[in-house]
């Protein structure tokens, strides 16, 4: 059995399961009474269930752990094959369990802000230790297992270490929150998984690292699945256990196919939107003198849907400029340093244009 099957049949088995499960989780939602009422931040009129990522997280744990199996066989090149993607597993996972609690009974921002921090530290202390003391940034994969190729990286010093680990903390739990603001419209999430998922599948394929070719897949899939869900009436939200879980397992499969080689264009191309409106947006309030983190509808996203088109229509708008950008940063595969300034630019002009969309975008009655 080859990587590339192993892959497709963990996609394969988080497909089905987030298109299925649901029909056990809502019964459930439902007896909790876990209703998503709308207030200063929501784009919908009337209460929605919520936390229907739950049903997401078990899929995509459970086709993680279908793919760990099937890589941990005897003969697939050890460790280094699987480990990397077991990080990925867990600290999605947790991140996920940690929006489940929220949607529960909430946290107090100190309490969330501190579990933000410590998935984070761990989950890049983990993707290191995976890396076993080499990274292929660079240098082409450092967490395939590609031992004796001449690809096996560079060791990487102390410092150098100490630095990833302090960027990836601020990285990881920062687009955890961000997704989480991001979930706003019909549509908008679960696009999102699919196109980053993709990405790192495309990531993974190029450079033949088995373990990111199946996280991005699995990603894919479960997001897949919850559409449905989402864009059909009665309608489903994923709650913070499903935004917290597509922030924490896109953020730290980004950093790790970083850390493994990939281009950092085509790690961070599906994240290039998110941050842009949730930065730009938070950066507007602060110098008008509101505060941040009071709810409000002034995101990009949130602005076009408010013209007058539906929610999948804008959420497709932002799809697209995401997947726009996806595309360029997977474009730096093939291309040396001035090749890859230029996708830079193209992708940073991609940004300005989607926060331009309100101000061009005609208005629809």
């Amino acid at each position: 059995m080859s990587p590339l099957i192993v892959a497709l049949i963990a996609g394969g088995v988080t497909l089905a399961l987030s298109l299925t499960l649901p029909l056990a989780v809502k019964p459930l939602l439902v007896r909790l009474g876990i209703m998503d009422v709308p207030n200063a931040r929501s784009s919908h009129e009337r209460p929605v269930l919520r936390g229907l990522g739950l049903a997401v997280l078990l899929a995509m744990a459970l086709g993680t752990g279908i793919a760990l199996i099937l890589f941990a066989r005897p003969g697939w090149g050890g460790h280094a094959v699987w480990d990397a993607l077991l990080v990925i597993g867990v600290g999605s996972l947790l991140a996920g369990l940690l929006g489940l609690t929220e949607d529960l009974r909430g946290l107090s921002v100190p309490v969330r802000s501190a579990a933000l921090l410590l998935i984070a530290a761990g989950s890049a202390i983990g993707v290191l230790v995976a890396a076993d003391g080499e990274t292929g940034l660079g240098h082409g994969p450092g967490l395939s297992g590609l031992a004796g190729t001449g690809l096996e990286g560079l060791s990487l010093p102390l410092w150098g270490s100490a630095l990833l680990v302090a960027y990836a903390v601020l990285f990881i739990s920062s687009y955890i929150n961000v997704a989480n603001f991001m979930d706003g419209l019909n549509g908008i999430s679960g696009f999102h998984g699919v196109i980053a998922g993709l990405t790192f599948a495309a990531c993974g394929a190029f450079v033949d690292m088995p373990w990111l070719l199946a996280a991005g897949l699995i990603l894919a899939a479960g997001f897949a699945g919850f559409l449905p869900w989402n864009l059909t009436k009665p309608g489903a939200f994923l709650g913070d256990v499903g935004s917290y879980l597509l922030g924490g397992a896109t953020a730290l499969t980004s950093f790790a196919a970083l850390v493994a080689g990939a281009p950092l264009l085509a790690t961070i191309g599906p994240m290039v939107i998110y941050f842009g409106d949730v930065g730009v947006t938070l950066a507007k309030r602060v110098r008008a003198g509101k505060r941040w983190d009071e709810p409000h509808k002034e995101h990009t996203y949130q602005r076009i849907q408010q013209l007058g088109y539906s929610h999948v229509q804008a959420s497709g708008i932002t799809a697209a400029c995401t997947l726009a950008a996806s595309l360029l940063g997977l474009a730096s595969f093939f291309t040396g340093l001035w090749g890859t300034l230029f996708l830079l630019a193209g992708g940073l002009a991609v940004l300005v244009v989607y926060l331009a969309l309100p101000k061009l975008l005609p208005h629809r009655a």
